[in-house]
């Protein structure tokens, strides 16, 4: 029988680490310190980033983003988002993880989500859990490595809203 995407995904998971062949020793990971630090490092992120947006996620403190710097350069990001739920407590949202190309496969994902859970533990969250597709074979291996657990296939459903929304005050 054919295995499916969730079932490789969970092997991933599952599977002994691969180690890195570099290290992420030489990278410092700390918080994003302002709105112009977020927009140096845009190349980091999925799109543009846009300051009225950067300036309202920092201001959020259940709001968390670190960078990964090497010899002054973000080099690569990590976001969490804390929600809370009445009847479950707290709990951390990885909502994305990027790494520069040419810096992948050194530990430094590892490395943030490292941080990331950390941040988390700090602000008594009870877990961390993040969506992603199940053929992102590199951050599934990220995630095996710093001890994540797959949990079975899920579904995704979205709603487009447009146009998108602006800061609300």
């Amino acid at each position: 029988m054919a295995e499916t995407e969730a079932e490789r995904a969970g092997a991933l998971l599952d599977a002994e680490p691969a180690p890195s062949p570099g290290h992420a020793g030489d990278v410092e990971v700390r918080p994003a310190a302002s709105v112009a630090e977020i927009q140096a490092a845009s190349a980091l992120f999925d799109g543009p980033v846009r300051a009225e947006w950067a300036e309202r996620f920092l201001a959020e403190r259940t709001h968390h983003l670190l960078f990964a710097f090497a010899e002054g350069t973000a080099v690569g990001m990590i976001s969490g988002v804390e929600l809370t739920h009445p009847d479950k407590g707290t709990e951390m949202l990885l909502y994305e993880l990027g790494v520069g190309e040419e810096h992948r496969r050194r530990g430094i994902g590892t490395a943030l989500v490292e941080s990331l859970l950390a941040v988390a533990r700090e602000r008594g969250c009870y877990g961390m859990w993040v969506g992603l597709d199940t053929d992102n074979d590199a951050a599934l291996r990220t995630y095996a490595a710093t001890g994540g657990d797959h949990e079975g296939e899920a579904a995704m459903v979205i709603w487009d809203i447009e146009p998108p929304l602006l800061p609300v005050r």
